[in-house]
């Protein structure tokens, strides 16, 4: 069956007193980046023994739109990849062309055919501006709790994440396709934060939206203190440390080859928090800025604005900070979870998290108890 987002507040990182540096924005997300929209499909059923094809599911879908689900307006984007064990669809032709075409979509790694397939149906379906569609769809791995081979991900769920994504603050933890994610040991899932940066006098907004599946958990840093080794609680033994995805968005006015230097400096926030980028890991992370409008006008000049380089070290700071707190916070969002053979992963404890970080001298006097 699928859930639909629960309405139900939930404590994040600075809620428990994890110091962060930068001013965050109104919503601390990535839809403080005004105009865009984030929607989810959560799929959750059935117990015990795995049987492919029918369960346990724990599983999902994400959607991102930069500019909102009703445009059809690309946006100028860059992608990296930091390791490479993952999947991340239409990236090549982000390259070649510099823009990202519709929304990016997340999922399982199984389940990125059918997703980019439905992507594809949803604009036909919607008239979304040309006669052919590369959809960006990127994954990582929730065989540990989700029946992933049973390909539960169908075309409905697809279409209930777009025609759902809104504005306004985002779901976080067990959601969408982070369902079933496990990270540094504890259990994972979606996470987003946002910065605010004053660049002459203007003010623009980085938000991040975070899948988290990856790390060990002796490698896990929360706010420089090793978390990880202070927690050595309900251990999984897992073959390989897996994925993240990283969605940057930014209304600073920026051209692609700057928006692939601020997808870059991701990789220096997943290094506060402890990543080494595995050998198993897909690290890959995506970054577009939603300014710019018109600029696939199919003849004549197009006039585009754009920050010098110069200017960009407030960005790439406040996505570095954005990532570390995006993280930590898909991890504080997430909820224990048994999924397929009864395997079991427990969230991270948050009276034990605080307790760590007031031995270290590392808690917020802002924090309040959950």
């Amino acid at each position: 069956m699928t859930l639909h987002n629960s309405s139900r507040k939930k404590p994040r990182a600075r809620d428990l007193g994890v110091p962060f540096d930068g001013s965050p924005g109104k919503l601390n997300a990535i839809t403080d980046v005004r105009g865009l929209e984030v929607g989810h499909a959560t799929l959750v059923s059935g117990n015990g023994k795995l049987i492919v094809g029918e369960g346990p599911v724990r599983t999902g879908v994400t959607a991102i739109f930069p500019r909102g689900k009703k445009s059809a307006d690309p946006v100028f984007a860059g992608w990296f990849s930091l390791n490479g064990n993952g999947e991340m669809t239409g990236t090549t032709w982000v390259e070649e062309s510099g823009f990202l075409e519709g929304p990016i979509m997340i999922t399982n790694t199984h389940s990125v055919g059918i997703v980019r397939d439905s992507v594809i149906e949803w604009q036909v379906k919607h008239h979304m501006g040309q006669s052919w569609f590369l959809p960006v769809v990127a994954e990582t791995c929730d065989g540990f709790l989700n029946d992933i081979n049973g390909f539960h991900v169908k075309k409905s769920h697809v279409f209930e994440a777009l025609d759902n994504a809104s504005s306004g603050p985002v779901l976080e933890g067990n959601v969408g396709g982070g369902t079933g994610m496990i990270c540094f040991g504890f259990k994972g899932g979606i996470g987003t934060a946002s910065r605010k940066v004053q660049i002459h006098g203007e003010e623009y907004a980085v938000g991040l939206l975070v899948q988290t599946n990856f790390g060990r958990r002796q490698q896990l840093r929360v706010a420089g203190v090793p978390v990880g080794t202070e927690i050595l609680d309900h251990l999984i033994i897992q073959r390989g440390t897996s994925s993240i995805i990283i969605v940057v968005a930014t209304d600073a006015p920026l051209l692609p080859h700057q928006l692939k230097r601020v997808a870059r400096r991701a990789s220096l926030g997943l290094g506060r928090v402890g990543s080494i980028a595995s050998n198993f890991s897909g690290d890959i992370f995506i970054a577009f800025s939603t300014v710019n409008f018109g600029v696939t006008r199919p003849s004549g000049l197009v006039k585009v604005t754009m920050l010098s380089n110069n200017e960009l070290d407030p960005l790439f700071e406040a996505t570095v900070q954005a990532t570390e707190e995006a993280v930590i916070n898909a991890l504080v969002a997430a909820e224990t979870m048994i999924g397929r053979d009864g395997n079991k992963v427990m969230a991270i404890p948050h009276d034990r998290l605080r307790q760590v970080l007031k031995k270290y001298k590392r808690q917020s006097i802002a924090s309040s108890p959950s």
